[in-house]
């Protein structure tokens, strides 16, 4: 019976359990969780965990989902233990599945035993997979190159799994279309509905559901596949062809579709990769378009499912935001936060889109005011919050402040082989040693939104305000970093003859080569992206851009710019066969 502190939500989840399947409490769970019930979901999924594969991944979720939302070193070794504790459950006899299988069965006919156990059998080793996958996510958030390779390794034990799976689910359906055909006119009317049994007792609503269930997965790793650089994937020699991105999304609509719990994960792994994955990585703005037309359509219909749940209302926000809508995805992220009141990680990614919106809108005592809040409360990179904090404070015009905030931001550097830490540790040491003034720290702020990919995002007002600031400038250390955001902030503004010059003077820049690493690198490969986009220059966009991956090694940000030129010579190819 349910305690007094219970949700009555939960209630009557728990007050049903003995009447349905674990595949029913384990979707109405994370249906629970979307609804702002995180507590309530986690709770349900830990008190049953050991007693289903299904509830113990649906716990092992919640804890993989608390780490990416928040990136803490010790909510990710968490999900790790817990994924790799589901994992052991799956691979072994233990008694907890043994009295599940055994509870499911015991009053069934031999054919529909032998059902129950196949479908037992092909939902472990997709969880076993899934659990695979997460772990090999968890390996590339540390954007380490020994942890993208044993992040691929996984993904390859996972795939071989996916596979396996994918095959006999497909065997299975084939048998169950062929009986169905078959015997079509000799069906009567009761053993001709959905739950009729079929080859070895499993039923075609079962079939239906593992294949959701397994496309859940495999269309993650098609995403993530499809987006790591090349040359990595050599050194690891992983599966021996790309990931298929288009194959990923088709999956991940199919298992969004299904009765799987892990259906409202698929919906939510779409919104993900189209309001954030594929606007950082994308080359131009029309991939974008799509994306977040289809991430409006998904919302749409999710919309009375999930009227209001704080996720949801976060992820309509980033579509705000992407439409430069900046007002209006303010108001959602607000929303989201007020909604999230119980869910601390929530609260977070809230308060970074509040800090980032205020940012693109040049309001630096919000963005200040966001960024210190996360700096005092996160426990991800706190030295990462701490630069934010003082860029921010100091373009909003308290340079004492922000001076001392960048004398704090080396002492909460504990992560060293962070690119972005070091990254926050070099650019406030370098603020500190000279005095930040102001027009300093909003070039530190306009660096951030170009480097994150946000200048995008800004109005036609507020790319001339930066622009004006950035002409000021006359700092030779700097002057290469001037002109690539300058080209940059042209760029956006859609005055490409400027751009290429701003971007030409920034590639040649060999003065503050040392200070800002990463300048020419960028710049070239931003020379090669315009170049591009006109049929005539294809060619020598071409060259640049592999100009930019093979000539330059050991900068800021490194990884992330193969990234992007991969994105960009994968979307030439499915452009101009080859």
């Amino acid at each position: 019976m349910a305690g007094p502190e219970q949700s009555p939500q939960q209630q009557q989840v728990e007050e049903k359990a003995e009447h349905i399947d674990d595949a029913e409490m384990a979707l109405q769970g994370i249906n629970m969780l979307l609804n702002n019930g995180f507590k309530e979901s986690d709770e349900l999924f830990r008190r049953y965990r050991t007693q289903s594969p299904l509830m113990s991944f649906g716990a092992s979720f919640v804890s993989f989902l608390n780490a990416m939302m928040t990136f803490e070193e010790e909510k990710m070794q968490t999900a790790c233990d817990d994924l790799k504790t589901t994992e052991k459950l799956c691979e072994s006899d233990s008694a907890g599945v043994i009295e599940t299988i055994r509870n499911k069965i015991k009053k069934s006919m031999d054919s529909q035993r032998s059902g129950v156990v196949v479908v037992d059998r092909l939902q472990r080793q997709i969880i076993v997979a899934d659990c695979q996958v997460y772990l090999a996510v968890l390996s590339f958030v540390k954007q380490e190159l020994s942890a993208y390779i044993k992040g691929g390794w996984i993904l390859r034990k996972a795939w071989k799994m996916y596979n396996k799976c994918h095959s006999d689910i497909s065997q299975l359906q084939e048998a169950c279309q062929r009986r169905s055909s078959g015997n079509q006119d000799s069906l009567t009317a009761d053993n001709a509905n959905h739950n009729a049994p079929v080859e070895n007792g499993v039923t075609a609503e079962a079939l239906d559901r593992l294949k959701g269930s397994v496309s859940f997965g495999y269309g993650l790793f098609h995403l993530c596949i499809s987006m790591v650089p090349p040359h990595l994937l050599k050194i690891i020699n992983l599966l021996g062809f790309p990931g298929d991105r288009l194959q990923g999304l088709s999956s991940l609509m199919y298992a969004s579709e299904s009765k799987d719990m892990k259906a409202p994960l698929a919906t939510l792994a779409l919104l993900w990769y189209h309001t954030v994955v594929l606007p950082f990585f994308a080359l131009e703005g029309s991939d974008t378009h799509a994306g977040l037309l289809e991430a409006k359509a998904i919302l749409q219909r999710k919309s009375v499912v999930y009227p209001n749940s704080s996720l949801f209302m976060f992820f309509k926000g980033r579509v705000q935001r992407l439409e430069c809508h900046i007002n209006s995805a303010l108001a959602c992220f607000h929303d989201a936060l007020e909604l999230a009141s119980d869910q601390r990680e929530i609260q977070h990614v809230c308060l970074y889109e509040i800090g980032w919106c205020s940012m693109i809108e040049m309001n630096f005592e919000d963005a200040y005011r966001a960024f210190e809040r996360l700096k005092n409360e996160s426990r991800w990179s706190q030295c990462y919050y701490a630069y934010l904090t003082g860029v921010c404070q100091g373009a909003a015009g308290d340079l004492e402040g922000s001076y001392r905030v960048f004398k704090d931001v080396q002492k909460l550097f504990k992560r060293k082989n962070n690119q972005i830490e070091q990254f926050a540790v070099k650019r406030a040491e370098r603020l500190r040693k000279i005095s930040p003034t102001r027009e300093l720290c909003i070039l530190g702020v306009i660096e951030v939104l170009y480097l994150w990919k946000a200048l995008q995002n800004c109005s036609s007002s507020k790319l001339q305000i930066m622009n004006q600031v950035l002409q000021t400038l006359d700092d030779a250390s700097c002057r290469g970093l001037k002109h690539l955001l300058l080209g940059a902030v042209h760029k956006c503004h859609g005055n490409l003859r400027d751009a290429v010059q701003s971007f030409q003077l920034a590639a040649r820049d060999e003065y503050g080569r040392q200070i800002n690493s990463y300048v020419q690198p960028y710049a070239v490969y931003e020379l090669g992206c315009v170049l591009l986009a006109k049929p005539e220059t294809v060619g020598r966009g071409k060259s640049l851009l592999l100009q930019a991956k093979e000539d330059f090694t050991g900068y800021d940000f490194e990884n992330r710019l193969h990234v992007r030129i991969h994105s960009a010579l994968a979307s030439l190819k499915e452009v101009v066969p080859v």
